[in-house]
């Protein structure tokens, strides 16, 4: 496979670069791609140096599969452009996610509606991703009838400079204030842009993206969305409300069960999920598993990620893989002699 990275310097394009080597993703070409300012830089990937290119490069290569991970307007404009010459495009970024032509995927959820007429896929926000995995399996045995959604976010899922904000409050020196507040020992509940309605964008993505990826419009959810100050790491207090009853024992074995999860739930050994422990991995951890005495048919949950690996570059290396593994990518150079 030819395979463009696109924001390849970025935080999440950085993360991409491993998780393609730890999968072992056949690569025969890598085109490392990003901005003007960082076209002659050098990346490293799997021992060999290669040399940062352009947009306008790395489309006349015709790459086989191009992952995004570059900004919303960047995809709007540039995707189509690889997907016109045959490449097969994977957004990282919400520009697409909710256009009704255009698939939301989450391979352990959804994976079975991608098609090889599918040439730009968009890859869910961090947060929706991890939901939508521990969520899933319950969904097809209860049926889910509301969410209540608290999301507990970690600063790499804005981005370095919000990282250098936290570092720089942390060590007393001038932090360029990428949040409206300090976010060093500090919780903020603004997450994105806020609308009208008081709701965040971040908290409407929750809903929404939710919704089309479990192909269930009619699911009730409420969200807040909050971020901390630690690294790596989102964390969600879920509460979930069935049309079904449940078994605690039944739900943890489905759960168990189901690919890309793991459990963490005994409380007496104080074992629970914990964004420190869950950076660098990419399952979904769930915990803190228990029936909601205040609300019929109700469980409250709590559920961990990497928010740079499943939440972004995992997820987008994992929908790269069912596509190869499904014969569903028509390389770009049988399209360009056709």
């Amino acid at each position: 496979m030819k395979v463009a990275v696109v924001g390849v310097t970025g935080l999440v394009g950085g993360v991409m670069l491993k998780v393609l080597a730890e999968h072992k993703f056949p690569i025969t070409e890598l085109i490392p791609v990003a901005s003007a300012r960082s076209v002659g830089k050098q990346i490293h990937y799997k021992g060999k140096d290669y040399t940062v290119v352009s947009m306008d490069d790395a489309i006349s290569q015709c790459p086989d599969i191009a992952i995004f991970s570059a900004g919303g307007n960047t995809s709007l404009e540039h995707a189509p452009r690889f997907a016109a010459v045959g490449t097969t495009v994977i957004d990282n970024s919400s520009a697409w996610r909710m256009h009704d032509d255009k698939k939301l995927v989450v391979p352990e959820v959804n994976a079975h509606v991608l098609t090889e007429a599918d040439k730009i896929i968009a890859n869910p926000n961090c947060s929706t991703i991890q939901l939508v995995v521990a969520l899933a399996p319950l969904h097809k045995k209860y049926g889910i009838k509301r969410l209540v959604i608290s999301t507990y976010q970690a600063v790499t899922g804005t981005g370095v400079k919000a990282v250098q904000q936290m570092e720089s409050e942390r060590n007393g020196t001038d932090a360029n204030m990428v949040y409206p507040h300090p976010i060093d020992l500090n919780c903020i509940p603004h997450g994105g842009n806020f609308g009208e309605d008081g709701y965040t964008s971040e908290e409407v993505k929750l809903v929404n993206e939710t919704r089309k990826i479990m192909g269930a419009p009619d699911i009730r959810i409420t969200a807040t969305v909050v971020r901390i100050p630690v690294y790596g790491g989102h964390s969600e207090s879920v509460n979930v409300e069935f049309e079904r009853d449940f078994d605690l024992d039944e739900l943890r074995t489905l759960l168990e069960e189901f690919p890309g999860i793991t459990v963490q739930d005994d409380h007496e050994n104080n074992v629970y999920p914990m964004p420190l422990f869950s950076q660098h991995k990419d399952d979904v951890f769930v915990g803190r598993l228990r029936r909601d005495f205040s609300n019929p048919k109700s469980l409250n949950m709590w559920i961990v990620s990497d928010n740079l690996r499943k939440g972004a570059a995992t997820n987008a290396v994992q929908i790269a893989q069912h596509l190869m593994e499904h014969k569903l990518l028509r390389q770009s150079s049988e399209i360009l002699n056709t």
